[in-house]
């Protein structure tokens, strides 16, 4: 999975998911790709599961950007444990998404194959998303 190799405070605060993403809301390497239309945070498995659903629909052509990393660790309390007592253990690390967020981007395949490679990604995230291209 993915992860930060380290970071300087192991449990952070949750903050909030207001506003639009102004930065990395363009297609900038490829000629396709996959646009966050509301706020979330995905998690370090779901971004795994949709890369692989797209190099699994590619084969062996085409290339593949993940234009997002999991660096917000998301803790945990144990089941059937009593409140108080502190903060839980850091349990997964996800990725705060914004609206507008580009968050894979792919390049050497047909319009109608690329289409259909996203919408695979797509079904595997937390967030709702729609398809763009760099002509757009």
């Amino acid at each position: 999975m993915l992860m930060p190799k380290r970071v300087k405070y192991r449990k952070t605060q949750h903050g909030r998911m207001r506003g639009k993403a102004y930065r990395g809301n363009q297609v900038s390497f490829g000629e396709y790709g996959l646009m966050a239309t509301e706020c979330g945070a995905v998690s370090d498995r779901q971004i795994e599961a949709a890369r692989v659903a797209i190099m699994r629909f590619m084969k062996k052509g085409g290339k593949v950007w993940v234009r997002i990393f999991p660096d917000k660790p998301v803790t945990r309390k144990p089941a059937e444990t009593r409140m108080g007592k502190g903060k839980g253990d850091p349990d997964h690390w996800a990725c705060v998404i914004k609206p507008g967020r580009v968050m894979f981007e792919l390049q050497g395949l047909v319009l109608e194959q690329a289409k259909q490679a996203m919408r695979l990604a797509g079904d595997k995230l937390s967030v709702k998303t729609r398809f763009i291209s760099r002509l757009d």
